[in-house]
């Protein structure tokens, strides 16, 4: 099974590729051109920008960090039809809990309804998410996947000013 370069879901089925990265969907190539790039940015501008990022305010509700990256997994499903996701949240312990208890919970109302995948992903989206619910990021430094974005979004903004030159 492959995983998308861009958000770090699971692909099972299909998927695009651009080079040597996956993408599990068309939203998800956009936005993972920059990966193409990212490896040429210094370790130490994406540390010190993940460390900014940590110890900012949180971007949801402008509260105190640390700020890092929180996984919500969710799944819903409508008789032949089940969708499921990997968003990750850039944002405080707070803010991050109550993206997870509000995957889980609309997992659990929505993600049985469909057949087969509702009742095999539904289960699977739960686990993950009371998994994620009971982990804690270290609040002194940054997660992989904060220097991750923080990598991402440099490479975003390289993209975007080469582009705007033309």
């Amino acid at each position: 099974m492959a995983t998308c370069a861009t958000c770090g879901s699971t692909i099972l089925f299909g998927g695009a590729r651009l080079g040597e990265f996956c993408f599990c969907n068309a939203n998800c190539l956009a936005r993972g051109r920059p990966l193409t790039i990212a490896h040429e940015i210094p370790d130490a501008v994406v540390a010190d920008l993940a460390r900014r990022i940590h110890a900012g305010q949180c971007p949801k509700c402008q509260g105190p960090g640390p700020v890092d990256v929180h996984k919500a997994f969710s799944v819903w499903s409508a008789i032949a039809m089940t969708s499921w996701k990997t968003q990750p949240v850039i944002a405080c312990q707070s803010c991050g809990t109550k993206a997870q208890v509000r995957a889980l919970l609309s997992s659990t109302l929505l993600g049985w309804w469909g057949f087969p995948w509702g009742l095999l992903v539904t289960p699977m989206q739960i686990a993950r998410n009371i998994s994620a619910l009971t982990r804690r990021p270290d609040p002194l430094t940054p997660s992989p996947e904060l220097l991750r974005a923080a990598r991402i979004h440099i490479a975003t903004q390289a993209v975007a000013q080469a582009e705007a030159k033309g």
